[in-house]
């Protein structure tokens, strides 16, 4: 039978969609297919975000080297709803079964930190990391700041900054910053990254927090000004931006993107899966979104080891944080 390459579930038609979730989980699957034998049916990547979006986008670009190297189908599975929420329940209902592989933002940290998930940290397995992003203060370009501790004086004094969602990324970042260089930030939430920017450059907001990623062409043109990157070293695409740490503000705030597999997963599966990704990452392809977005390979990709290492240690940064926002139980 010819396989259907890269079927998204949402073109499977509600019918389908229907009859799967009244399937049996296919935890099944790992008591009957051996590492020797892996993948023995369909492996789906399962995304809490929109098709087109930064994630869905990530994924597209390994998958089909990754695609080409197995003789099953892979294909996107997209569980929006509850800030990764329904995707941790359909993992969940699927259970531990070397065919199910969950991309991982830190929305899936901060809903498990504020205990709206039915996964606990312990319950996630990392596998590869495909990106580590750093995050820059910026500001508009005719901002008349002499340098970082001028900034700092400023921000003393009062200042709103832009950010995506209260709880996210930009606000936990902002926050765990203020705490370090003696600032109460005020924020004022757009709703998306791009509407952060845009609200930044109209003068709605003082300043922001973006990925280098995102901010960098708008640096290059003249459009935007950096202050300062929150991050453990310079960049090269950045090299005469400082970092907060030089003046003693140690922090570090990154947009990672990765994938991870329930825990009890096969180890031996869980070693094909990474080599599996990994080895399509390697692809032209890959590399070159990551460079051309201001990424260095090199540095961005890493194995099972290091991720699910920095995965949980960001747990505990994002827990932290979230309390003294007062923005969780836990």
């Amino acid at each position: 039978m010819t396989k259907l390459k890269h079927r998204d579930l949402t073109a499977l038609g509600a019918a389908a969609g229907a009859l799967m979730l009244l399937a049996p989980t296919s935890a099944l699957a790992q008591d009957e297919c051996s590492a020797e034998d892996w993948p023995c049916e369909t492996i789906e990547i399962v995304s809490h975000a929109s098709p087109g979006g930064g994630t869905d986008t990530t994924i597209r670009m390994w998958l089909d080297a990754a695609d080409e190297m197995v003789e099953e189908d892979m294909r996107v599975v997209y569980k929006q709803g509850g800030g990764a929420r329904a995707a941790h329940e359909y993992a969940l209902n699927r259970g531990p079964d070397g065919h199910t592989i969950i991309a991982l933002t830190q929305t899936h940290l901060y809903t498990i930190a504020r205990g709206n998930s039915p996964l606990s940290i312990d319950g996630i397995q990392g596998v590869v990391r495909a990106m580590d992003d750093p995050s820059v203060i910026v500001v508009n370009a005719d901002a008349e700041y002499e340098g970082y501790e001028d900034f700092v004086e400023a921000a003393q004094e009062g200042m709103t900054w832009g950010v995506a969602q209260v709880g996210g990324t930009e606000h936990i970042g902002i926050s765990r910053w203020g705490d370090e260089a003696g600032v109460e930030p005020r924020v004022v939430p757009f709703g998306s990254g791009g509407d952060m920017i845009t609200s930044l450059r109209s003068g709605a907001v003082d300043a922001t927090l973006a990925n280098v990623s995102e901010a960098l062409n708008l640096i290059e043109e003249g459009e935007l000004k950096p202050i300062a990157l929150l991050y453990d070293e310079r960049v090269g695409d950045l090299p005469d931006v400082p970092t907060a740490a030089e003046f003693g503000h140690d922090v570090s705030v990154t947009t990672t993107r990765g994938y991870y597999v329930l825990d009890g997963t096969d180890p031996a599966i869980v070693d094909e899966i990474e080599q599996l990704i990994l080895s399509a990452m390697e692809s032209e392809r890959f590399q070159e979104y990551l460079r051309s977005s201001g990424l260095d390979p090199e540095t961005n990709i890493a194995g099972a080891e290091t991720w699910d290492q920095q995965l949980k240690e960001e747990y505990e940064v994002s827990l932290n944080a979230l309390r003294n926002l007062d923005m969780t139980d836990q």
